[in-house]
């Protein structure tokens, strides 16, 4: 299918809003599909949003180049695809690259459009441009989209340099503007719940972003990529139905699409509640409480005082449980940020406390210890937390060693109780990795 893959020289150049005005004004003509690269949650919310379709992570650190290629071929089936970059265009973990965003713009044969941030540009950004072309001739520069320009001036004079000494087409210009910032906090841009009128807002910053773009351009050089190979996609073992809930929610919604859909391709119904407003857990055979801002709704989490208590009492009987981050921190016993603390589930005995600076943050590595439906070996993952958790009892189990990151006291991660597994590391299904198999197989077995 035709696609293109939206980078930027460095990060925080604005990609993710110009991305997510694209993918609206995109989707108006169009069926788009979206992608992320790398392990972020956030964007591909916005992304979705946009596009009206899940938006999916791909991601070098818990993928092989096959699984990346299987899952962008099964799931590029629309019209044209949009697959936004992490970082700078040569960014990654590796010095070599193999790991960049370029890497994955050279694996799906995507042409690149650029966004650069031009304030306090102007003819600098010739020599930019040229540099990134002459870095890596295997990468297609199909574009450049000049982004926070300062006026009719400042486009003249960046149009000219870029047109006089390079061979790359401008085919966007975005102004200064104070409606395409989308508010900013410790994890990145604001979730589209956070955000308020968030269908209003997407729609107005397509609006804005269409009309600086020339999309008739972008889509022919969308169809300039080449056919990709289409790759097997792995399918899940079968048994017994049964129901996993799921807490979503503006304090908890950080969950990977295809690990959800990974749930259901095992034989679990998805059954999602609301940890504000919803009294009691659902009838469900298992629970999953993903990562999110738990601490932004804290007030309101304890205020639910007859769900934490079903949380806990359904835990403490057994039933199967995972939770990562956020999750982790509902359901210990306290949480406090800003001096304030408030009562959550207590099925963790141990008190969640939020801090100034990330307390774990990146890509991380884990032996697994063989808790529960982990098994011995080594995974891997990511982190990025800004909260602790004081005062576990000295004899808690945990599922993981960490080998390289932080997890929950820098030497373990994920603890373990009843049938309860609540860590800080979000894992990924993959076939490395498939937790999202294996955890419907631990369910089923305990509700025999």
């Amino acid at each position: 299918m035709p696609r293109f893959f939206i980078a930027a020289a460095h990060k925080s150049s604005g990609k993710t809003v110009i991305s997510t005005g694209l993918a609206s004004a995109l989707s108006a003509t169009r069926d788009l599909r979206t992608f992320k690269k790398g392990p972020d949650y956030i964007d591909p919310m916005w992304l979705s949003a946009a596009s009206g379709h899940p938006c999916y992570n791909l991601d070098f650190n818990t993928m092989s180049a096959e699984e990346i290629l299987a899952l962008f071929t099964s799931r590029d089936q629309g019209d044209l695809s949009l697959i936004e970059a992490n970082k700078g265009l040569y960014d990654g973990v590796a010095l070599d690259g193999s790991d960049s965003n370029a890497a994955l713009a050279k694996l799906l044969k995507a042409p690149v459009i650029l966004v650069i941030d031009t304030n306090g540009m102007t003819r600098g950004i010739a020599p930019l441009l040229l540099g990134y072309q002459a870095f890596d001739p295997d990468i297609t520069i199909a574009g450049v989209i000049l982004n926070k320009v300062g006026g009719i001036r400042h486009e003249a004079k960046l149009r000219a340099a870029v047109e006089t000494y390079s061979d790359i087409p401008v085919i966007g210009s975005v102004w200064r503007n104070a409606e395409l910032e989308i508010g900013e906090r410790h994890l990145g841009l604001t979730t589209p719940a956070e955000s308020g009128e968030f269908g209003r807002l997407i729609h107005r910053v397509g609006d804005i972003v269409g009309g600086s773009v020339d999309l008739d351009q972008l889509q022919k050089i969308a169809n300039q990529a080449p056919e990709l190979p289409v790759s097997p996609v792995s399918t899940a073992p079968k048994g017994k139905p049964l129901k996993i809930g799921i807490a979503r929610d503006t304090a908890f919604g950080f969950y990977y699409a295809d690990d959800l859909e990974a749930l259901q391709a095992a034989g679990a119904e998805l059954v999602f509640f609301n940890t504000l407003t919803d009294s009691n857990l659902p009838e469900i055979d298992g629970l999953f409480i993903g990562g999110g801002f738990p601490e932004t709704q804290m007030a309101a989490l304890e205020a639910n005082a007859s769900l934490r208590a079903d949380i806990k009492s359904a835990i403490e009987a057994g039933l199967p449980t995972y939770a990562e981050c956020g999750g982790l921190m509902y359901l210990c016993e306290t949480l406090s940020w800003h001096g304030e603390t408030r009562q959550m589930v207590g099925a963790v005995k141990g008190n969640a406390v939020m801090n100034e600076r990330p307390q774990g943050r990146g890509y991380t590595r884990m032996k697994s210890r063989g808790g529960f439906w982990e098994q011995g070996r080594e995974v891997q993952a990511h982190e990025f937390h800004y909260a602790r958790v004081d005062n576990l009892p000295a004899d808690t189990k945990f599922a993981y060693e960490v080998q390289r990151g932080h997890g929950i006291d820098g030497k373990n991660d994920g603890v373990l109780s009843h049938n309860m597994l609540a860590g800080f590391c979000h894992l990924r299904h993959s076939e490395a990795t498939p937790w999202a198999h294996r955890f419907v197989e631990f369910v089923r077995e305990r509700t025999k």
